[in-house]
């Protein structure tokens, strides 16, 4: 039943990285078994992903095209909660290391998230970190790459150094274009690092209060 499980979850999978493609997984012995199909692919592995979550903003951000002959399709929705859920992919070959292409992504993501923010003048003292632009992020990550170079322990680690420039600037330029075309979702991203990084400052506050009552 676990092998069975961890077949469902892989081909399940490869449908949402694949959209429109039938997958059909049958028991010949039992008759019974699932048809996997996704029409709006890593949108709907998104949903999935935050299936018992509540979303904090209703649109799913979808990414999609060729940007110097690398193939990037992204999609991600923030939710009420403290985690971030990142899946990423190079020619459906989970990449459960991340690599360049997540490097690329998070970059674009921290980045666009500032601008806009002190654009906005959302912001007063306190930027958001990395980390706090990431908390409630789930993501799903999927390139096609030429000639991918696989590295680190089990080569599931993206290596190509060009793909982080590449993915930063796709990123950045459609975020940055979405942000101002969305305002509302993008006030919503904004406020929750806002928020993300307000409690990381009073966690910070709170242990150096005890270290100085030491």
């Amino acid at each position: 039943a676990f092998q069975s499980n961890i077949i469902h979850r892989r081909l399940q999978e490869l449908a949402f990285l694949n959209r429109g493609v039938r997958i059909v997984f049958r028991d010949q012995r039992s008759g019974e078994g699932e048809t996997f199909c996704y029409q709006r692919g890593i949108v709907e592995f998104v949903e999935h992903l935050n299936r018992a979550s509540e979303p904090a903003h209703e649109d799913v951000i979808y990414i999609r095209g060729v940007y110097e002959g690398i193939g990037i399709e992204i999609a991600l929705q923030y939710a009420n909660e403290y985690t971030e859920n990142v899946h990423s992919y190079v020619n459906n070959i989970c990449t459960i290391e991340g690599g360049t292409h997540v490097s690329g992504f998070r970059a674009a993501l921290t980045r666009t998230i500032n601008a806009y923010g002190r654009k906005e003048n959302l912001y007063k003292d306190l930027i958001p970190t990395g980390d706090d632009c990431r908390e409630g992020l789930t993501a799903v990550i999927s390139l096609r790459v030429p000639e991918p170079q696989f590295e680190g322990q089990t080569k599931t680690k993206l290596g190509n150094s060009e793909i982080e420039g590449i993915v930063n600037s796709a990123v950045g330029d459609f975020l940055a274009t979405y942000f101002e075309e969305n305002p509302r979702t993008a006030r919503v991203i904004v406020q929750k690092g806002l928020l993300a990084a307000e409690a990381r400052e009073s966690a910070r506050k709170a242990r150096q209060l005890v270290r100085e009552r030491k």
